[in-house]
């Protein structure tokens, strides 16, 4: 009876209470119950402010580039940038045309913009990546490939207009080096030594310049990392093909994300993955992703407690997710902590959507998460609709226990679910105040699992048109 009292496992419709679980039901109305301060959106997004441009261009035809799919425009880029950059700032314009370049490194008061019909193709060279920059890989600092595009400790930057980035990353080039048995191939190097050992040095406390992983190591590299910078701009842009993580801003402040469209169904392919920064709006955008479209992290393990610098104040609205493994998610490098996070108005739903808002942490990544809310959000088909996971990946084997608190879902509604709950604290450290109100499950073939939750509420939640009440 104990094992029962601590886990329900919500087979059916009236799951049992949770030992310290003060869990209660009450008719009073949403917005007197919610306790989710959502003005806070609204403030944090009259704070994120985009950067603007000096009104003059800087074609990359005019410094030697040509748009034939043949010529490497690398220098001619560059040239344009630094040009733009000792003008004082303006656009560095990407016309009509395919145009084969390195890696693209961005100055403050530069606007990279791609024309309708432009696109920017990246050679899949390794050794066109390097040298090697300071960088963050799966939340450890080192010096590795150089992302696609990068700036590092640049202000007023932007990525512009309605062309696209292909990083033309495939079953051959990139993807292969995740070595997993899904995208390893038979006489392609793997991540996984380089890997292992990378997160050894920084639990070791290797200073993050000495740590050296480029050429050899197999990293792949993220397709667009601005790092400590503020005053960023992505905007309308399609991006395909990704080597790993699409859009990947670290340590910094004023981000906004509009309109973009992200395709990319390689391994790591996530998305947006904001990390460790300040003021960020994700609004109005596209995913179609290999991996997690939306995932917010704070960087992983040790290394992530040394920096120690959570992501706060992101607001996520109007946007789009299909494929992926979670629409919205927090971690799972998350050692650093999140909070405010607000998502609203957003849709999912593909068959291979495998979580709608999802969580995941254990005790080695640990991380105080708190203040996290989704509204008015709708999910069409999705494996696991709710998902709060301490035992992601190396589960419960470390002393950093998570802190989960202030959790809010409402009005959510949700056509078609493998399961709808798969909620899991330790019962050492519970997750508190977590709230599911006016949440509607059409269909689920199973309810799922909530254990060990201290102050569970959950109010006008319905599952397969009955109601449910914990």
């Amino acid at each position: 009876m104990n094992k029962l009292t601590r886990r329900s496992t919500l087979k059916g419709l009236a799951a049992l209470p949770l030992a310290g679980c003060a869990t209660h039901h009450t008719s009073q109305s949403t917005v007197q119950n919610s306790a989710a301060p959502w003005h806070l959106a609204d403030e944090i997004v009259a704070q994120i402010t985009p950067p603007t441009f000096r009104d003059q261009d800087f074609i990359i035809t005019d410094f030697g580039a040509r748009g034939d799919d043949r010529t490497d425009c690398s220098e001619a880029i560059k040239s344009a940038i630094a040009a733009c950059h000792s003008a004082g700032g303006g656009r560095v314009v990407v016309p009509t045309g395919t145009f084969l370049t390195g890696p693209i490194h961005l100055k403050s008061n530069v606007n990279l913009h791609l024309h309708d019909g432009a696109t920017l193709a990246f050679y899949t060279d390794p050794k066109r990546f390097l040298p090697e920059v300071f960088t963050r890989w799966e939340g450890v600092e080192f010096m590795g490939y150089s992302p696609l595009i990068y700036a590092y400790e640049q202000s007023n930057i932007a990525i512009t207009g309605k062309g696209t980035l292909d990083g033309r990353a495939n079953e051959t080039t990139w993807w292969p080096w995740k070595g997993n048995k899904e995208w390893g191939k038979p006489g392609f190097p793997s991540q996984k030594d380089g890997r292992d050992q990378l997160f050894a040095d920084a639990e070791a406390g290797v200073p993050p310049e000495e740590r050296h992983y480029g050429d050899g190591f197999y990293f792949r590299p993220p397709f667009v990392q601005p790092y400590r910078c503020q005053n960023i701009l992505i905007e309308d842009i399609t991006i395909v093909a990704a080597p790993f993580w699409l859009l990947n801003p670290v340590l910094c402040e004023n981000v906004t994300v509009r309109g973009v469209t992200l395709k990319s169904l390689g391994p790591n392919s996530d998305g947006c993955d904001p990390e460790s920064c300040k003021n960020v709006l994700i609004e109005g955008c596209h995913f179609d992703t290999g991996d997690d479209c939306i995932a917010i992290k704070s960087g992983r393990n040790a290394d992530g407690r040394r920096i120690n610098t959570p992501t706060e104040n992101i607001v996520i609205r109007h946007c789009e997710m299909l494929a992926g493994h979670g629409g919205v998610v927090i971690g799972s490098e998350i050692s650093g902590g999140v909070r405010n996070v607000f998502a609203e108005h957003n849709t999912m739903s593909s068959p291979d959507l495998e979580r709608g808002f999802r969580i995941k942490t254990n005790s080695v990544r640990g991380g105080l998460l708190e203040h996290l809310y989704m509204r008015n959000c709708t999910i069409g088909t999705v494996k696991n609709a709710i998902v709060i996971n301490f035992y992601y990946e190396e589960g419960d084997a470390g002393n950093f226990d998570p802190t989960v608190r202030h959790v809010e879902v409402s009005n959510l509604t949700c056509e078609n679910a493998g399961q709808v709950f798969r909620v899991r604290g330790f019962d050492r450290a519970p997750i508190t105040d977590l709230r599911f109100i006016d949440c509607e499950f059409k269909h689920a073939d199973n309810p799922g699992v909530i254990e060990n939750v201290d102050k569970l509420t959950i109010e006008n939640v319905s599952i397969n048109g009955k109601p449910f009440k914990a």
